[in-house]
């Protein structure tokens, strides 16, 4: 019998996370009248997609807390265009928490995969570098909560991937074995290397092919194609 376990990553593999920022993004921009400041909006989301991409790559090296993350990238984009406003750095960091993880954008297929992977009997999990609070609030707002037994975030643990200890923590949270977990993920260091790393089989979510093939490790464009790849993986024995 094949018994296999599959770990989802969330933002960018299931959750639109560029669509559902942007749409947030553009909300406070006009909230908050920055055109009266900066002319046009995609100058200002250009600004903060760099500098949000930089912090966080700091924080998952472990140079910079949450708190730091939150505070900076917004008071950066500003200061960049030339505002040096700290109270509104706050209130579009705080308005920009609040409403990005309500949105509901997913990958096309999204809904209908999971449905057919837990028809399947697989068990389904979400590991994932964003913060607690607000991941919960993706699942739920966009309606895939409930396909999911387990919901791993790293600053639970206090390492993102792709550290191999939240990929232990994963296996033991699920009570389940290195041979029988799958990774699936958009980012290659962080999901990919990260679940071989750990021993486990990974497929990649590159719908752009934005990467070169490495590794054999299977790639996908759609996540419609994954339910097949999962049955084509090697029968692991109990």
């Amino acid at each position: 019998m094949k018994i296999r376990q599959i770990f989802f990553d969330l933002d960018r593999t299931l959750w639109d996370f560029e669509t559902n920022s942007r749409f947030a993004l553009q909300y406070l921009y006009d909230d908050l009248k920055l055109g009266d400041t900066i002319e046009h909006f995609m100058h200002f989301h250009h600004t903060y997609i760099r500098i949000n991409a930089d912090l966080w790559n700091q924080y998952g090296n472990g140079k910079l807390s949450k708190e730091e993350l939150r505070d900076n990238r917004f008071k950066k984009a500003l200061e960049y265009h030339g505002i040096h406003d700290e109270q509104l750095a706050k209130q579009m960091s705080e308005g920009y928490i609040d409403l990005s993880p309500k949105q509901t954008a997913l990958f096309p297929g999204a809904v209908e995969m999971l449905e057919t992977l837990k028809a399947q009997d697989y068990s389904l999990h979400i590991i994932t570098n964003g913060f607690k609070e607000v991941q919960h609030i993706k699942l739920e707002k966009s309606g895939i909560s409930q396909f999911f037994n387990t919901v791993l975030c790293s600053e639970e643990i206090g390492v993102t991937k792709p550290h191999r200890e939240i990929f232990q923590e994963a296996l033991r949270l699920t009570n389940c074995k290195t041979e029988h977990a799958i990774m699936i993920g958009d980012d290659f260091k962080a999901d990919i290397i990260g679940a071989l790393n750990a021993g486990w089989t990974a497929i990649h979510f590159d719908p752009e092919h934005r990467y070169k093939k490495e590794r054999n490790v299977p790639r996908i464009r759609e996540l419609a194609e994954i339910p097949e790849v999962v049955n084509l993986l090697p029968i692991v024995a109990n």
